[in-house]
């Protein structure tokens, strides 16, 4: 028998980092909300690498940061090792990546999810979804609980009718031994949504006594710690070490010895594998000339000796596991406390819903995370912020947040997801997007903040403290647009100290610091009235005046994307009745609805020639297009 307990504004179904971020963005919102986990153990679980950030996804994380968004503030408190990526290549792809305390990590966001006013955290497996009577999207749990909701999302991870793998071994199972959400898939069959099947993995947590870290090359933390969060300028010091292995020529003849054994080869696993983490013995299959493989052993936190080894996911059998795994210097005498595993699972197709994530034909329901066919934490977070600030914003009757490509990394992930689709898990890359230059990690607050305050979760002080980091940005630059450096001694030798060449008339610093070789550390020396800011000022100001044509070349093509964007197209357009539309063409455009010329002219199988037919159509059926 059945029974109503509770009935909310926004309910969210799953937990995990995009759950979270979409239940803490509607209940801060006001939205009565609920978010609901099969088991509390789960809530904010990292079951693969125990790290926040990486190359494309710390941009990620800095932009749910400067939208309000948990991700950023609760890496900041856990962390255990700050790494700047990239820092030898150019300000685009330099991206913040932290270890973190898994366990800690997990704490921080549980608590603050109990405290979190207008959100009930509630342990529950949701088994049926549907629309009652009243309209209302209606959840039922395994243990016949009823509740009722305006706007649900679905946030279910890898847990989804998820089975677990090792070697010959298969069962049902989520990650870390969790029960999967084994009765949702067919509600949501019957709600009329395409899943599909992908798979991911995890490497063995191997103890740390057991490791002989003599034989490996240690990799430190960054000397000066930068923080995720906007919010935060000290966060302390650098806690722990990582450290860098290599695969050895026995550990290939074992692994490709036993590759009968593994499941992935067998044609066990039908899901879809992530393209840019393959399992190790994956990689020796598809790079066979390649003679060793890197991996990184990386602490799980201070108060466990659990040692995640990162490039070493496998679904081979435990006892081959063990056997490879001792071939790799240092690890001669590991003990296994957790064998590496493949998990499968089911995803949404995400063609299927628009860019605020809700679905196209069912009004109020939003997807998320690795639920929407992407991978990640970070990716996962980004999603759950702006499907919780959409469902309430349906709730409270305002308009949809939509995020476009040209002024943040989410909306090219939400863009390539909903209208490009996923054929194997995602990934975000800077190379995703065509804008970087300008879509950098240092100026997220800058793009982002302000669409944060319009919604509401930006607070007063931090919109504050925003607008005064902005007016000493603008008043440094006025000054060094107006600050002339005289030759002399001093400042000639520091000039060619940096092999660029001396000056025989006053100059500009803004000039001078547009030539390669100085920086503002080096001006330091010559400026004596240097006023004392934040570096990440001195180094928003040093990168907008070194690559200043480049970003203004890429603002021109932001403005022509935008000209598109202005040519809505009609939300019932039959576009199998606009004549000298190609059948492909037809078909993806039927099928992904696009919102705008834009986003139309992104589709996979619409061609140039397609967008130019559109356009003339357009213009033939104004009227039309404005319904």
């Amino acid at each position: 028998m059945k029974f109503l307990v509770d009935k909310y504004d926004v309910a969210v179904i799953g937990a995990g980092h995009a759950g979270i971020e979409a239940a803490l963005a509607a209940a801060r919102l006001g939205c009565k909300t609920a978010i609901f986990t099969i088991n509390m153990d789960a809530v904010g679980n990292c079951p693969c690498n125990p790290s926040i950030g990486g190359t494309a996804k710390g941009h990620l994380v800095r932009e749910i940061d400067a939208l309000g968004g948990e991700m950023g503030k609760t890496a900041d408190e856990c962390f255990l090792q700050s790494r700047m990526l990239n820092k030898g290549k150019g300000p685009a792809v330099h991206s913040l990546r932290v270890q973190i305390d898994r366990e800690k990590y997990k704490n921080v966001m549980k608590y603050k999810l109990e405290k979190q006013k207008n959100l009930d955290l509630r342990q529950a497996e949701i088994v049926d979804l549907k629309r009652n009577e009243k309209n209302f999207w209606e959840l039922t749990t395994r243990l016949n609980a009823v509740y009722e909701a305006k706007t649900v999302v679905i946030a279910t991870g890898t847990y989804l009718s998820s089975r677990i793998f090792v070697g010959e071994v298969s069962y049902k199972s989520g990650p870390d031994g969790i029960f999967p959400a084994s009765f949702l898939r067919e509600a949501l069959k019957k709600l009329g949504l395409r899943l599909r099947r992908f798979k991911t993995g995890t490497p063995a947590r191997i103890l740390r006594s057991s490791i002989d870290f003599s034989k490996l090359e240690v990799q430190f933390g960054d000397e000066k710690i930068i923080p995720f969060s906007y919010e935060n300028k000290n966060i302390g010091e650098n806690k722990v070490c990582c450290y860098i292995g290599y695969t050895t020529a026995k550990t290939k003849e074992i692994i490709l010895k036993n590759i009968n054994r593994s499941p992935l080869f067998l044609g066990e696993i039908n899901g879809v594998g992530p393209r840019y983490c393959p399992s190790i013995e994956d990689k020796f299959i598809r790079f066979a000339d390649k003679e060793r493989h890197q991996f990184f052993v990386e602490p799980c936190g201070l108060n466990t000796d659990e040692m995640y080894i990162q490039g070493m996911s496998s679904s081979l059998p435990e006892d081959v596991q063990i056997r490879f795994y001792r071939t790799l210097p240092g690890f001669e005498e590991a003990l296994l406390m957790r064998p590496a595993y493949a998990i499968e699972y089911d995803c949404v197709d995400p063609i299927q819903m628009n860019s605020t994530l809700e679905f196209n034909a069912l009004p109020g329901l939003f997807g998320a995370g690795q639920f929407n066919g992407s991978s990640g934490y970070e990716e996962a977070a980004a999603q759950g912020l702006i499907a919780g600030v959409n469902a309430a914003l349906t709730v409270l009757n305002k308009p949809k947040l939509r995020l476009d490509r040209s002024i943040s990394y989410i909306g090219t992930l939400i863009d390539d997801l909903v209208t490009k689709g996923v054929t194997d898990p995602y990934r975000m890359l800077t190379s995703r997007s065509e804008y970087r230059l300008v879509l950098r990690q240092d100026n997220a607050d800058e793009r982002l903040t302000p669409i944060g305050k319009k919604i509401g979760l930006i607070s007063e002080k931090r919109w504050e403290d925003f607008l005064n980091k902005k007016f000493l940005k603008n008043q440094e630059l006025k000054r060094i647009k107006n600050l002339i450096i005289l030759p002399s001694k001093e400042v000639n030798d520091m000039l060619v100290s940096r092999e660029t060449s001396a000056i025989k008339s006053g100059t500009r610093m803004i000039d001078l610091l547009k030539r390669p070789q100085i920086n503002y550390e080096c001006l330091a020396e010559i400026d004596k009235k240097r006023p004392k800011l934040d570096d990440e000022i001195f180094e928003q100001i040093e990168i907008e005046i070194k690559y200043k044509g480049y970003i203004k070349k890429q603002l021109s093509q932001i403005l022509k994307m935008k000209k598109l964007e202005q040519k809505p197209l009609p939300k019932k357009i039959n576009f199998s009745k606009i004549i000298g539309l190609r059948l492909e063409a037809v078909e993806k455009l039927n099928l992904v609805r696009p919102e705008n010329i834009s986003q139309a002219s992104r589709i996979s199988g619409v061609s140039p020639a397609d967008i130019s037919i559109l356009l003339i159509w357009l213009s033939k059926n104004r009227r039309e297009s404005l319904k």
